[in-house]
C-alpha cells in the first residue's frame, strides 16, 4: 500500500482514484483509463482489455482486474475517499448509485497536497524535462526571424522536444510576438513576427510523465528603452522572487518578494497573475506562489517563478524558472540564459 495514503485510509475503509494523474502516481499505471483502489489489505487496478497488458507490466503489488464497467467490480464498503474535483455532477450520481449505501468522502484537497513533495525519482525526470526545455530554447533562437509565424514557430519547439526524447508537451505551447506578448496566455496565431517585437515562448515537455515548465522572452531587432525597462523590471523581479524562495516561507510572502519590485517601478497593475506553481505530473499544481496563498514551502517542493508585466498594444514580458525547494533556497532547474537577447 502506497504510505502516503495512510492518513487518508485511518478515516475510510479505501481511496478510489480515477484521475490519470493520480492513478499513475500512487499505481504507476500510466493508461488513464479505469479506476484503482486502495484499501489498507488490498492495492487493485481496474482497466479494460486495451490497457491490461500495459498495466500488468507497470504496476508493481497491484492487482490488475480487466473490466469494461469497473464500478460493478468494487465490493461494498462503509466508506470510500473519491476525487470529487475530479468528476462531473452526473459522474458522482452514477458513483453514488453503483455504490450503493457506501459514504463517499471527498479527497481531492488532500491528494493534492500529498504529491506535492517531490520524491528523487520525480525530481530528476523533472530536471531532465526542464533541461530538454531548454536546449529546445537554444534551438528556436537559430530559427526565430522576421516572416517566421507564430504557429511555425510553436510547431518548431515541439518539434524539436519530441524529436529528442519528451514524451509530449506539458501543455499549449505559447509563442507570441508584438503587442500580443499583453496577453499571459495567448495563443499562437498566423502572425509573422515583425522586427521590433517581443516574441514571449512558455512552453514544457513531460518526461516519465513528469513535466517541466519554462518561458523567455526576446526582441527581434533592437529594443527600445521602453523595451529595455520592461524586460530589466521583470528579470530583477524574478531574481527577488529567486531569491526569496525557500523552506520555511509561505507561497504568499514568495509572491509579495517579486511583485514589490514589479510595483515600485510603476508596473504593479500590469503584473496580472500569480508569482508561480507546483509542477510535477501536471504542470499545474500546489504549492501555489499566490497573493492567497498560506501554504508553507517544503524541502523537494518544485514551483515556477514567473513574474510577467503585460501592457495592452504594446506587449509584455515574461520570464520562468523551475526551481526545487531546499533549506536554505532554491536548485534553480532552468539554466538557459536570462540577459535580453536581440536576434
Amino acid at each position: 500500500m502506497h504510505t502516503k495514503l495512510d492518513n487518508l485510509l485511518k478515516g475510510a475503509d479505501a481511496v478510489l482514484l480515477t484521475s490519470s494523474h493520480n492513478m499513475q502516481y500512487f499505481s504507476g499505471f500510466s493508461g488513464g483509463e479505469g479506476a484503482v483502489l486502495i484499501t489498507n489489505d488490498s492495492q487493485i487496478v481496474y482497466t479494460d482489455s486495451r490497457y491490461t497488458e500495459a498495466a500488468q507490466q507497470e504496476v508493481e503489488g497491484f492487482q490488475v482486474i480487466e473490466t469494461n464497467n469497473w464500478m460493478s467490480e468494487i465490493e461494498d464498503f462503509g466508506s470510500i475517499v473519491f476525487e470529487d474535483e475530479e468528476i462531473s455532477a452526473a459522474e458522482h450520481e452514477i458513483l453514488k448509485d453503483a455504490l450503493g449505501k457506501t459514504k463517499l468522502l471527498p479527497g481531492s484537497a488532500e491528494l493534492k497536497k500529498l504529491r506535492m513533495v517531490k520524491t528523487e525519482a520525480e525530481l530528476k525526470k523533472i530536471a531532465e524535462a526542464e533541461a530538454l526545455a531548454c536546449h529546445a530554447f537554444e534551438y528556436v533562437l537559430g530559427i526565430i526571424r522576421p516572416g517566421l509565424r507564430e504557429f511555425e514557430l510553436a510547431a518548431e519547439l515541439e518539434y524539436y522536444m519530441k524529436k529528442n526524447g519528451g514524451e509530449g508537451t506539458s501543455f499549449d505551447t505559447i509563442a507570441i510576438s508584438g503587442a500580443r506578448t499583453s496577453l499571459p496566455h495567448g495563443v499562437p496565431t498566423d502572425k509573422k513576427i515583425e522586427s521590433g517585437d517581443f516574441v514571449t515562448l512558455d512552453f514544457g515537455c513531460k518526461i516519465g510523465g513528469c513535466c517541466s515548465d519554462m518561458t523567455r522572452t526576446v526582441v527581434v531587432g533592437k529594443a527600445t528603452a521602453k523595451q529595455k525597462k520592461i524586460y530589466n523590471t521583470v528579470k530583477s523581479a524574478q531574481q527577488a522572487g529567486l531569491d526569496f524562495i525557500r523552506e520555511g516561507v509561505s507561497g504568499k510572502d514568495a509572491d509579495a518578494s517579486a511583485r514589490e519590485v514589479i510595483e515600485n517601478a510603476g508596473y504593479g497593475e500590469y503584473f496580472r497573475h500569480s508569482l508561480g506553481h507546483g509542477v510535477g505530473l501536471l504542470v499545474h499544481e500546489l504549492p501555489n506562489l499566490s497573493p492567497k496563498s498560506a501554504i508553507i514551502l517544503a524541502e523537494n517542493m518544485v514551483v515556477s517563478c514567473e513574474p510577467g508585466i503585460y501592457i495592452p498594444e504594446f506587449g509584455g514580458v515574461r520570464i520562468e524558472d523551475l526551481v526545487v525547494v531546499k533549506k536554505d533556497g532554491c536548485i534553480n532547474l532552468t539554466p538557459a540564459t536570462k540577459e535580453l537577447i536581440e536576434i
